[in-house]
């Protein structure tokens, strides 16, 4: 038998940059189980387009002129789109990345980054992952403003190291390899944060952490 077909992931690009929005383009297409369904330049023209081009994914840039990415996201949500997007941007200030997380962003990766670093990203958050640059992780937490705790489950120093791993976009092996733990471990001690906290998925396990549990990190 051969191996199952699965879905291209379909890839909307959003740059103001003509230069750079066709060469990333060029690049992404060469991949097999990816597909650029649509290129525009604003936020303005990606909102009319996804209707028609359900895409499942978008790589948005972060400097858009005029138009804020931060109400970009929130406005996917409000016209239905459930897909990913990851920001890929020259750089963003330390509170501009948390509000993107906390927007429902699912990765934010540096223009500066290899073709292969770029696939590899898009293919975790595909799969439900949250991966952000590696100095942005510590950013997130200490940029987060103290709240009141409000009798949440506390969080374990365990379960404070998965969560930096999981920042880090590290895969359940890579995780296990910096906690010297085994793979299954991994596994399972993740399916009991999630159960604990009411997720499903990363990407869900992500936002609660910032929202709900910054009080404890």
């Amino acid at each position: 038998m051969g191996q199952p077909v699965t879905d291209p992931i379909r890839l909307l690009l959003v740059d103001d940059h003509a230069l750079f929005r066709e060469g990333l383009a060029s690049v992404l297409e060469k991949e097999p189980d990816f597909r650029v369904v649509g290129k525009c330049a604003s936020a303005k023209e990606a909102l009319q387009l996804l209707p028609s081009l359900q895409p499942t994914m978008i790589l948005l840039d972060f400097d858009l002129g005029p138009e804020r990415t931060v109400d970009f996201v929130s406005q996917t949500r409000d016209i239905g789109f459930a897909g990913r997007i990851i920001v890929v941007t020259a750089g963003v200030s330390e509170p501009q990345a948390v509000q993107l997380i906390r927007a429902g962003v699912a990765g934010i990766l540096h223009k500066h980054n290899t073709p292969e670093a770029l696939s590899k990203t898009i293919r975790q958050v595909a799969e439900g992952d949250v991966c952000l640059e590696k100095d942005y992780w510590k950013s997130v937490f200490q940029t987060l403003n103290q709240s009141r705790g409000r009798g949440d489950p506390k969080l374990s120093d365990k379960d404070k190291a998965m969560l930096r791993c999981i920042f880090q976009g590290l895969t359940n092996k890579e995780i296990g390899a910096r906690l010297n733990l085994s793979e299954g471990t991994v596994k399972a001690s993740l399916r009991q944060l999630f159960h604990r906290l009411g997720v499903g998925t990363r990407a869900q396990l992500v936002k609660v952490a910032l929202e709900e549990y910054r009080d404890q990190l």
